[in-house]
């Protein structure tokens, strides 16, 4: 299980940390005034099952774009909604996000969009989106019981639960007690040739991850883990499957259950002390949507509690569900989930700090 004592900074933690980046959030509010204000729209009154009727009579149909790593991710969020509404039709393919965005992109300007609603990883994207009003606002079913600052106050996004990223461990390689969790631990020469880590020229989440420790503990620990015979994948989810695998030992790049599935030898663990990478996975109904009740009817779905609770396996988006077997809220912990989503507004700079990490590890 991971660590779950809160931090005594709370707020104060989170402030320091967003304030660690000036120019980034500088950046990131010019956006936010840029973004021209429209009308919010009332929070939805249908309850699910006429909103059930209202997307049978639309035609049924529902088609999501996810951020994923491998296919099929959400097999089970499929069955789950089409037990729930019988006759529904649903998929949810899962991509890369940054294959995502780019493919709704194509999507509009060609005039042949395909997906209903996206739920990615790419914060910037919602942001963009809404400034071209591209996003059909929408306050689902419990849209006041959601995190406030996690969701657009007009409507046009809200978050689906946080993810993070952090430690994980393969207990049968190496014991719970002796597993690294900071940064530093990881340079350890006995897990030479055990770790497996994402590129963080991949992925922007990871990438944001390793910018942390860079800043910490400066460009020369990228030389240290360059050192300790890494096994570099893309994606995430791949080297969580590494590690339960017993391919190798650890990863800081993955994630995991707050709870440990005793099942598997895979244990997901938070830092003893240094910050860790979080962020609320964010999801909106597309302006040109064509099946816009079905989107506002799966919006609904993944808010209410019943459906959050079932599948919240870190911290959910709703202030009423408690983490797993009541973990904290993640406001509680090291860690700063707003600071992701501003961060991915720098473009510039991201693209020098993949050019950075591209030439210490080489192409993905």
């Amino acid at each position: 299980m991971a660590d779950a004592t809160p931090i005594p900074l709370h707020r104060r933690g989170l402030t320091r940390l967003l304030a660690a980046a000036p120019a980034v959030f500088a950046a990131g509010r010019a956006l936010a005034d840029a973004t021209p204000q429209r009308p919010a729209p009332a929070v939805e009154t249908r309850s699910l099952d006429e909103l059930h009727r209202a997307a049978m009579a639309e035609g049924g149909q529902l088609v999501v774009y996810a951020g994923g790593d491998v296919p099929n991710a959400y097999a089970a969020w499929e069955n789950a909604f089409k037990a729930r509404f019988p006759g529904m039709q649903i998929r949810i393919f899962a991509d890369l996000s940054k294959y995502h965005d780019a493919r709704i992109d194509l999507q509009l300007a060609r005039g042949r969009l395909e997906a209903d609603v996206a739920m990615l990883q790419t914060l910037r994207d919602f942001d963009r989106w809404k400034a071209d009003g591209k996003l059909l606002a929408y306050k689902p079913l419990d849209w006041d019981v959601l995190w406030p600052d996690t969701r657009d106050p007009e409507g046009a996004f809200h978050s689906i639960g946080f993810f993070a990223f952090s430690n994980t461990v393969n207990v049968n390689q190496i014991a719970m007690d002796q597993a690294p969790r900071d940064a530093l631990d990881f340079l350890d020469p006995k897990l030479k040739g055990k770790l497996v880590l994402t590129y963080p020229h991949d992925d922007d989440a990871v990438l944001f991850q390793f910018d942390r420790i860079v800043g910490l503990h400066g460009w020369d620990y990228m030389d240290r883990l360059m050192a300790q015979d890494v096994m570099w994948i893309r994606g995430t989810v791949p080297a969580r499957i590494a590690v339960q695998r017993g391919d190798r030992a650890a990863s800081f790049t993955s994630s995991g259950p707050l709870v440990h599935n005793t099942a598997t030898p895979l244990r997901f663990q938070l830092p003893r002390s240094e910050p860790f990478l979080s962020w609320p996975q964010t999801a909106a109904i597309l302006a040109e949507a064509p099946h816009k009740e079905a989107a506002r009817l799966f919006l609904s779905w993944m808010a209410s509690r019943d459906a959050t609770i079932a599948r919240t396996a870190q911290w959910s988006a709703r202030r009423d569900v408690p983490g797993p077997q009541g973990i904290n809220p993640i406001w509680s912990y090291n860690t700063a989930p707003l600071a992701f989503r501003v961060f991915m507004q720098d473009r510039a700079r991201i693209e020098r700090l993949k050019t950075q990490f591209e030439h210490i590890i080489g192409p993905a």
